[in-house]
C-alpha cells in the first residue's frame, strides 16, 4: 500500500501516520490514569512521593473548593514553578469546569498584568516562594486579581540549599487563601459538564515584538498532542520497557513540558522527578542514583551538562531516551554532547499553537542533524511561497511552513481577525521558514519575522548561528538584523564564549565563517556578552537584543538629525 505522505516512507513498519485522537477531557485523562496505576508513584518532589491515587484525591478536593469562586468557564491563572501544586491546580481547575491561564514566574510585572487583563482571570494560584508570593500580592494590591490561592511549599519538607526563602502566609486576609483550606469542601452533587472541544488552556505566546497573545487550546487538542507522542514512541518500541522515570525540570507552565512531561507521562504511568529549577548536578543525581530513563531538555541545558568537567566519567546508562525541544538544537551543540557523553540527542520542531507536537527525529533509520526530523503521526506539513500561502512549493524549495492536525489550536483569544489571517485553506501559517526534501524530512531555516533582507538577499540568522556554533570557543550565539546604510540590513552576532576562551575580532570570526557562509551572510558586527538573554524555559531569546538594538538605532538617528540641523538649518531637513 502506498503511503500518501513522503515522510511515511521513512517511518518504521510498526509506526502508522494515521492517528485517531482521543475524545475525552483532561479531567477524564487524569481519572483514567489514577484508575489504571493506583498506588504507583506519580510525583517525587524533594523525596516526598505522591501516588496516582493520592494525586487524584487531592485534585478532586481542590476542584470542589474552587467551585466557590465561579462556575464553568471561569479563568484561573496558575503562577507556579514545578512543584506538586502545579499539576494539582491544573487538573482541579479543569475538573471544576474552568480554564487554565498559564503565567510564567519569570514574567515582568507588566506582562503578568497584560495576561491577567487580557484573559479575564481574577483568581491566581501560586506558592509561597518569596519572589512569587510578593509579586502575587503586588497584583492583588493593584486590583489585577481578586483572590490569591497559595500553597505552602514547606509542606514538602526542608528546602534544599539555594532554594528561595518561603514567605509567611497571612491567616486573616480574606483575599489570600491557603490552598489547604479549600480541600475540606464537599464535592458537588454533579460536576460541571465539560466537552472535549471546550476551551481548556490559554497559553500565551512569547513572540519577538508586541504583547503576548493567548493561544486557545481545547481538552481535545492537548490530549491529541499527548496521544501523538504516545503513538510515535510506541510505534518504534518493540516491547514494554518497564517503569518510566522521567526528569521534570522543564517548567510545566510551558507548552512543551505541559504536553511531553505532564500529560503524556501521566498516561504512561511514569514517575516524575519534579524540580523547580535546572541544576546540572541534581539532574545527574536523578540519572545516576534514581535511575531516570528519560530526560527532555532544551539546548542550554545540554550545553551546561556537556560542559561539566567530569561528565565523561558519569554513569548515564539508565537513560533510554533523551530529547531536546523548545528551540532548535544547533548541530554543533548536538555533536559536542554526543562526543562528550556518547549519546545522540533527537530534536524536533513545534509551537505553542501546535501544542508542541510538530516534527521529530525518528529513533532509528535516516538521521540528519541539520534537520528537525519528520512530521509526527496525524500532523501534516507543507511548504508554501512566502508571497502566496496558497501556492505549495516543491521539494527543496524554501518557503513558509504551514501545518494542520488535531493538536492545532483554535485561534488567538479575543483576536478573531488576526486568527483568521493566520490560516490559509485550513492550514496554519506558522511564520517559520523552511524546506522539505523529497523524503519528507523538514529543515528549519528561520523565523519569517527574523529574516534579514540584506542588499536584496534573504539572510537567515539561524544559518549564521549554526555556522558560528562550529567555532570551538563559542558557547552560545544569537544573530539579529541591524540597520546598514549600504545594505539596508546586515547581521550582528552576540556571542557568549566558553569558559577560558579569549575574545576574537570580527575579522577573525568572518575568516572562520568564510567557507561556511556566503559573503552576504557574514556578520557586520560582533558583540561579546557574559550571558545571553533566555526565556523562562531556558532557550535563547532575541527579544531583549532586538529591543536594545532598536533603541540604539533611534538614538543614533536623533543624533544624526541634530547634526544635520546644526550644519544646514532646519529648512534643509524640511
Amino acid at each position: 500500500m502506498t503511503r500518501p505522505h513522503p515522510w511515511e516512507a521513512l517511518y518504521p513498519p510498526r509506526l502508522a501516520w494515521d492517528f485517531a485522537p482521543p475524545r475525552a477531557t483532561l479531567a477524564d485523562h487524569a481519572a483514567r490514569a489514577a484508575a489504571r496505576f493506583g498506588d504507583a508513584p506519580f510525583l517525587d518532589y524533594r523525596g516526598k512521593i505522591i501516588t496516582f491515587s493520592e494525586f487524584s484525591s487531592s485534585v478532586t478536593a481542590l476542584a470542589a473548593g474552587l467551585l466557590a469562586f465561579g462556575g464553568p468557564g471561569q479563568k484561573i491563572a496558575l503562577y507556579l514553578p514545578n512543584t506538586p501544586y502545579y499539576p494539582q491546580a491544573f487538573f482541579a481547575v479543569l475538573k471544576a469546569g474552568g480554564v487554565v491561564v498559564n503565567l510564567s514566574p519569570l514574567d515582568a510585572e507588566r506582562v503578568l498584568i497584560h495576561k491577567l487583563n487580557d484573559s479575564g482571570a481574577r483568581v491566581i494560584v501560586t506558592t509561597n516562594f518569596s519572589p512569587l508570593f510578593a509579586m502575587a500580592r503586588n497584583l492583588l494590591a493593584g486590583g489585577h486579581v481578586d483572590r490569591i490561592i497559595v500553597g505552602d511549599d514547606g509542606a514538602f519538607g526542608t528546602l534544599p540549599a539555594g532554594a528561595p526563602a518561603l514567605a509567611p502566609i497571612p491567616r486573616q486576609n480574606r483575599h489570600v487563601i491557603w490552598l489547604d483550606h479549600l480541600l475540606p469542601a464537599a464535592a458537588p452533587a454533579a460536576w460541571p459538564e465539560v466537552a472535549p472541544d471546550d476551551l481548556a488552556v490559554l497559553q500565551y505566546t512569547g513572540g519577538t515584538t508586541g504583547l503576548p497573545k493567548g493561544a486557545m487550546h481545547s481538552h481535545a487538542s492537548l490530549l491529541a498532542a499527548a496521544g501523538i507522542y504516545d503513538q510515535f514512541y510506541d510505534g518504534q518500541t518493540e516491547e514494554d520497557e518497564g517503569p518510566q522515570r522521567v526528569i521534570a525540570v522543564l517548567p510545566f507552565f510551558h507548552i512543551y513540558a505541559l504536553v511531553v512531561l505532564l500529560l503524556w507521562q501521566m498516561g504512561r504511568g511514569a514517575l516524575l522527578f519534579v524540580h523547580p529549577r535546572f541544576d546540572p548536578r541534581a539532574v545527574l543525581h536523578d540519572i545516576e542514583v534514581k535511575r531516570a530513563t528519560y530526560f527532555p531538555g532544551v539546548p542550554t541545558m545540554w550545553i551546561a551538562l556537556a560542559a561539566l568537567p567530569d561528565i565523561g566519567q558519569r554513569d548515564l546508562s539508565s537513560l533510554r531516551h533523551v530529547a531536546s525541544g523548545g528551540a532548535p538544537l544547533p548541530p554543533e551543540v548536538a555533536a559536542r554532547f554526543e562526543t562528550v557523553v556518547g549519546r545522540r540527542i533527537g530534536g524536533g520542531w513545534g509551537m505553542t499553537e501546535t501544542a508542541a507536537a510538530g516534527t521529530v527525529h525518528l529513533m532509528a533509520g535516516r538521521f540528519d542533524e541539520t534537520s528537525v526530523g519528520v512530521p509526527l503521526p496525524g500532523f501534516a506539513i507543507r511548504i508554501v511561497a512566502l508571497d502566496d500561502p496558497h501556492r505549495e512549493l516543491g521539494a527543496g524549495e524554501i518557503g513558509e511552513i504551514v501545518c494542520r492536525g488535531p493538536n492545532l489550536f483554535s485561534g488567538y483569544w479575543r483576536r478573531e481577525a488576526e486568527s483568521a489571517a493566520d490560516f490559509a485553506d485550513g492550514w496554519f501559517r506558522t511564520g517559520d521558514i523552511g524546506r522539505m526534501d523529497a523524503q519528507g524530512m523538514v529543515f528549519l531555516v528561520d523565523r519569517k519575522k527574523d529574516m534579514i533582507i540584506s542588499a536584496g538577499f534573504n539572510v537567515y540568522p539561524r544559518m549564521i548561528e549554526d555556522a558560528v556554533y562550529e567555532h570551538p570557543d563559542v558557547a552560545e550565539c544569537c544573530v539579529i538584523g541591524v540597520a546598514d546604510v549600504y545594505r539596508g540590513q546586515s547581521a550582528k552576532a552576540f556571542i557568549k564564549l566558553r569558559d577560558g576562551a579569549a575574545e576574537f575580532s570580527l575579522d577573525q570570526l568572518n575568516a572562520f565563517l568564510m567557507s561556511r557562509l556566503g559573503r552576504h551572510e557574514l556578520p557586520s558586527a560582533l558583540e561579546f556578552r557574559d550571558a545571553l538573554p533566555k526565556t523562562p524555559v531556558g532557550k535563547l531569546s532575541k527579544t531583549e537584543l532586538i529591543e536594545e538594538q532598536r533603541q540604539l538605532e533611534e538614538v543614533a538617528a536623533r543624533r544624526s538629525m541634530n547634526r544635520e540641523e546644526t550644519e544646514h538649518g532646519p529648512e534643509f531637513i524640511a
